[in-house]
C-alpha cells in the first residue's frame, strides 16, 4: 500500500472527528508541535518504528511531543496503535496540517535572508508579503541563508520573489553569456 495514502486517511479522518468536535484548530496547532517535535528529533521516528518499544512508551512519546494530553488526539493514538500504524504518525500530522491549512485558505509564506534581520526589518517584509497577497491568510517562516550573499527571497505557496543579490549575481551572468 502506498505509504502516502495510508497517513492522508488518517489525518483526513482525524479532521472530521476534529471538525465534529469543533477543535480543528486546536488539534492543528497540535500538529504543528508534533511536526516540530519530529523535526528536532529523527530518532522519534525510528523509537516509534522500533517493534520493541512497548505501545505504552509509544502512547507516552506521542503525547509528550504534542505538548498537552488533549482527549481527541490522544484517541487518536490510541487508534494508530490498535491499528499498527503509529510509524506513520509524523506523516499523519503533516497531512492533517495540509490539509487544515487547504480547508482555511492558509498559504505558507518563507522568507529567506542572506543575514538575520531585526525585527523591525523582518516585520516591514512581512507586510510587504501580506499586502502583496491581500486575500490569502499567511503562516510566516524565517529563514538565514549565506549563499544568497544580499537581499531576500520570498516563497509563497509556489510563488517565488527573489531580490537576492546572488540571483541578480546570476541574471547579469545570463546576460553577459548571450
Amino acid at each position: 500500500m502506498d505509504n502516502g495514502l495510508i497517513p492522508r486517511r488518517y489525518a483526513k479522518a482525524l479532521y472530521k472527528f476534529a471538525l465534529e468536535k469543533g477543535e480543528t484548530k486546536r488539534i492543528y496547532e497540535l500538529s504543528k508541535r508534533i511536526v516540530e517535535a519530529f523535526r528536532e528529533n529523527p530518532d522519534l521516528q525510528k523509537v516509534l518504528s522500533n517493534p520493541f518499544v512497548s505501545e505504552e512508551d509509544k502512547e507516552k512519546l506521542l503525547i509528550a511531543a504534542a505538548g498537552e494530553d488533549d482527549q481527541i488526539f490522544h484517541q487518536f493514538v490510541l487508534l494508530i496503535l490498535a491499528q499498527k500504524r503509529v510509524e506513520f504518525a509524523n506523516a499523519m500530522m503533516l497531512a492533517y496540517r495540509d490539509i487544515y491549512r487547504k480547508e482555511n485558505h492558509i498559504s505558507q509564506a518563507k522568507i529567506t535572508t542572506a543575514v538575520k534581520l531585526d525585527d523591525q526589518r523582518m516585520e516591514k517584509l512581512r507586510r510587504l508579503v501580506t499586502d502583496a497577497f491581500k486575500d490569502s491568510q499567511l503562516e510566516f517562516t524565517e529563514a538565514v541563508d549565506p549563499a544568497l550573499i544580499g537581499g531576500f527571497v520570498i516563497d509563497v505557496d509556489s510563488v517565488r520573489m527573489d531580490a537576492s543579490l546572488s540571483n541578480e549575481l546570476e541574471q547579469l551572468r545570463q546576460t553577459l553569456l548571450s
